[in-house]
């Protein structure tokens, strides 16, 4: 079989290839990203591969395929199995991310006990760690089974041909950066690499009805390292979130082809491995502090899922002749947005004042039901002002002041209500239809401006 060398020049940041090097990459505009890459072009067409059982593909028409419930693999964690949509799919691939040392490889060593607790046999493939190394987290975390195997190699196609005498039915590959295809004569990490070696990893989980999970390294912006088509070759897509200085983790859906988008799933990092949080929004206000200005609550939708959390803000004259902007969990344009709406249309003089925003507990909060609560806690602390530690806040909040519609808002009641708070504050136009539960007092409003009067009656 005759084979053809050929050098190309891929931008290490965006994936861009160019025929000869160049200093600045024409794509992202980088600097130095483009390397040097051998490529091994084989003249003749790959030939189909068969699956484990000796079977070939072949296209069948439409009307003789029988759709079939398979059922998914439940965890014994009930915040994977929500992120994930109800438990793994068998043949589908996973890809999860995160920073160093933040718990990526001991959630996917739990998950993976738990499953071979099942009588399914697990294969775990390790390009980082040694054997003894992943034995001994395996002991701390109490994992133990003959169907679950440790395979330390970074070589591909030594590795599939492991699975395929093992026969496992979940695969963990730790982690995509250090696999390499020997046929691509590039470093590993690098994108092709990358791209090749998911490419035989995804032809390995749908011909073989095999669950793989990949872990993939972060960039310093916190991306997934590696081209931007490794997230859409992947049925699932998965950010595992958090301080390393704190001991609470988020499990973020960012792509599921089998179930709801955004979903998050809440653990705690504990001496024998991560702990499922039942209750986050509890977790979220625990340490509220009663009487404190610049404090609000919203009541967040991730995914399908209602979240309280504590939005604070403080507000300080600024000593230079800028004032500053900082956002913690927040976007950063959104607060700047709604402090310009609250300085046009309910006359808060914010331009000579530092402003400093957080969410609390470590959860992100990014979509536009949190206005209203970020509009009273910059209100709360520039009037000194404390809210009701039982008031709850919903609501958008447009350019011209006016409080917008939000979506699943009755979900976002009964979670304020199972919490203990006793007044919320909504877009007048989601009160329509909505059935208020007992000890409930929704307030619907209009505008910001009208929210603020109602809010602290004392400052007009």
């Amino acid at each position: 079989m005759a084979k053809k060398k050929s050098i190309k020049y891929v931008c290490q940041a965006c994936g861009y290839e160019s025929p000869k090097w160049l200093g600045r990459c024409p794509n992202c505009g980088g600097w130095n990203q483009l390397e040097e890459e051998t490529e091994v072009a084989v003249s003749k067409a790959h030939q189909p591969r068969a699956n484990f059982t000796g079977q070939v593909p072949e296209a069948v028409s439409i009307q003789d395929i029988k759709i079939e419930d398979v059922p998914r693999i439940p965890t014994d964690m009930e915040e994977v199995n929500h992120v994930l949509g109800g438990g793994i799919v068998p043949g589908s691939l996973m890809l999860i991310g995160g920073d160093p040392g933040i718990g990526k490889s001991t959630l996917l060593l739990q998950v993976s006990a738990q499953i071979n607790n099942k009588n399914i046999s697990v294969l775990y493939v390790s390009g980082e760690e040694s054997a003894t190394q992943i034995k001994l987290r395996a002991e701390r975390l109490g994992v133990k089974g003959a169907d679950f195997y440790i395979y330390p190699e970074t070589n591909l196609d030594a590795i599939a041909q492991t699975i395929e005498r093992v026969k496992p039915k979940l695969v963990i590959i730790d982690s995509i950066q250090t696999m390499i295809k020997p046929d691509n004569e590039s470093s590993a990490g690098s994108v092709s690499q990358v791209r090749e070696t998911t490419q035989e990893l995804m032809r390995i989980a749908k011909s073989n009805n095999i669950s793989i999970f990949i872990v993939g390294h972060v960039t310093k912006e916190g991306n997934i390292a590696g081209p931007r088509m490794l997230e859409h070759m992947v049925d699932t897509v998965l950010y595992f979130e958090g301080d390393r200085h704190h001991t609470f983790r988020i499990l973020r859906a960012v792509k599921n082809r089998f179930g709801s988008t955004n979903e998050i799933g809440v653990f705690e990092m504990a001496a024998g491995g991560l702990r499922e949080v039942a209750n986050p929004s509890e977790m979220f206000l625990e340490e509220r502090m009663p009487g404190a200005s610049g404090s609000a609550v919203v009541a967040s939708m991730e995914g399908t899922r209602p979240i309280l959390a504590e939005i604070q803000c403080l507000i300080t004259p600024t000593a230079f002749g800028n004032a500053r902007r900082t956002a913690s969990g927040l976007d950063y344009n959104r607060v700047t947005l709604i402090m310009a709406v609250l300085e046009k249309r309910a006359g808060l003089l914010l331009q000579n004042q530092d402003a400093y925003f957080k969410s609390t507990g470590g959860v992100r909060l990014d979509e536009p039901a949190i206005d209203l609560a970020v509009a009273v806690s910059v209100a709360s602390s520039y009037w000194d002002k404390e809210t009701a530690a039982t008031d709850c806040f919903i609501g958008e909040i447009g350019l011209t002041g006016e409080v917008r519609r939000v979506s699943r808002v009755e979900q976002r009641v009964y979670e304020a209500e199972k919490l203990g708070f006793k007044r919320i504050f909504l877009p007048k136009n989601n009160l329509a239809g909505l059935t208020s539960p007992d000890g409930i007092e929704l307030v619907g409003v209009s505008t910001v401006f009208e929210t603020l009067k109602k809010v602290f009656p004392e400052r007009n």
